[in-house]
């Protein structure tokens, strides 16, 4: 059997699903430092195909076009950047504990290198190529940690009875408020904030936050 197999990978035969997998992550891996160094407008498939080894067919048979490779490059980097299973997410003996430790998760992610490289991407691309936002905003991971955070605040505060189009701002603002002026620091508008900041910056970002929650009503 062993043969067999070798024979008719040797006749192009169909891979096997582990080979496929393997041929994609090298499709995958090609794409994203392609991407990431050169730019989305200046990787061309002719390119990429070369550097992974590999034909235009074998490509197109694979991806339908940049932008779906792209998309998957973008979903790729996310699920690596993304806390593992085994974290506890929700665990804590305050609500300002757990906030904490959610903001502290989402910045490690947002400051990882890749994700710093992909912002740089999409901001500098966007406009020209606005695929790259759709596909940043179709990972669906955004409305993950949206839904994560509104159901956070709903259980802890039954008495504001919030429409769901409420919570989910409430939860955009405090990613954004974690976010936003530590990634503008790592990406060159000031000094990367050191990790003691970063952790004073998420306490003074839940203060902050639940404090103006406290008062929100739709």
């Amino acid at each position: 059997m062993p043969g067999k197999a070798i024979k008719a990978a040797a006749r192009g035969g169909r891979p096997s699903r582990a080979d496929a997998l393997r041929l994609r992550e090298r499709i995958l891996d090609a794409a994203t430092e392609m991407f990431l160094a050169e730019g989305y407008g200046s990787t061309s498939i002719e390119a990429l195909a070369k550097r992974a080894g590999i034909s235009k067919r074998t490509f197109y048979d694979r991806f339908d076009d940049k932008a779906v490779l792209f998309a998957a490059v973008v979903h790729r980097i996310i699920e690596r950047i993304r806390p593992p299973p085994e974290v506890p997410l929700l665990e804590g003996a305050t609500l300002p504990d757990v906030l904490r430790r959610l903001a502290l998760l989402i910045l490690r992610a947002a400051l990882a290198p890749q994700a710093l490289a992909l912002h740089r991407l999409v901001n500098a691309e966007s406009a020209r190529f606005p695929e790259l936002v759709q596909a940043v905003a179709s990972d669906g991971s955004t409305h993950e940690a949206h839904s994560l955070i509104g159901g956070l605040l709903a259980r802890e505060f039954p008495g504001l009875t919030l429409a769901a189009e409420s919570r989910e701002f409430t939860a955009a603002q405090f990613i954004f408020m974690v976010v936003t002026v530590p990634q503008r620091r790592a990406i060159g508008y000031g000094t990367p904030m050191s990790p003691s900041e970063l952790d004073a910056w998420a306490g003074k970002v839940v203060d902050l936050f639940l404090n103006g929650y406290r008062g929100f009503s739709s």
